[in-house]
């Protein structure tokens, strides 16, 4: 009978501490959400205005538009073996276009608050970037099917982590880019949380 009694209590101790335990990660997690939001509606969204990269995307629609799933998973492949290769093709291709020349110059115009940019096409790959990502396909990832497949006005803000590297705390917003109403692609951008909150 104690023992069923000691265990009840256990039960009862566990109970009352677990919305304690998890709840104040999730609060904290979410902070960070509206001020993505409104930075991507108040900045991002123009940028992807700009038309540098709605012929960039579209043209890279036209270019991609019968790729075959088996040809992106290749193509995702050699992206990721080119970041350790000292032979990039597809990667310089990418690095070197006007596009990612333009995404380069919006991050240092960012002045620390942006950590990377990449745009995507209408399959999720990579059309432009400011950094190399270590993936060249995002379409089974979030950042592209809850923007590109979702609508115009749709605006995705990631968790926070830790980049190693740096060791500051990032977060990813992603919407989706739109020309004449209609979705072509989707951009992410990185942002440092701690400038982003004294925003």
């Amino acid at each position: 009978m104690k023992l069923h009694l000691a265990f009840r209590m256990i039960a009862l101790v566990l109970a009352a501490a677990m919305p304690l335990t998890f709840a104040a990660p999730a609060s904290a997690q979410d902070k960070h959400v509206p001020k993505a939001q409104a930075w991507a509606e108040k900045t991002l969204r123009e940028w992807m205005k700009d038309p540098v990269v709605i012929a960039a995307v579209k043209a890279q629609n036209v270019k991609h538009a019968d790729l075959s799933q088996d040809k992106i998973d290749a193509l995702d492949k050699q992206w990721r073996a080119e970041t350790k290769a000292s032979a990039k093709p597809l990667i310089n291709e990418v690095m070197g276009n006007v596009l990612s020349a333009f995404l380069k110059k919006k991050e240092a115009e960012g002045k620390g608050l942006v950590t990377e940019i990449f745009v995507m096409d209408n399959k999720g790959l990579n059309v432009g970037q400011s950094d190399v990502t270590s993936d060249y396909w995002q379409g089974d990832e979030a950042k592209w099917q809850k923007t590109f497949s979702v609508g115009p006005t749709a605006v995705f803000v990631d968790k926070v982590d830790k980049d190693e590297s740096t060791q500051k705390f990032q977060t990813q917003v992603s919407i989706s880019i739109v020309d004449g109403g209609a979705v072509i692609g989707a951009v992410t951008v990185g942002l440092d949380v701690e400038m982003l909150m004294d925003m």
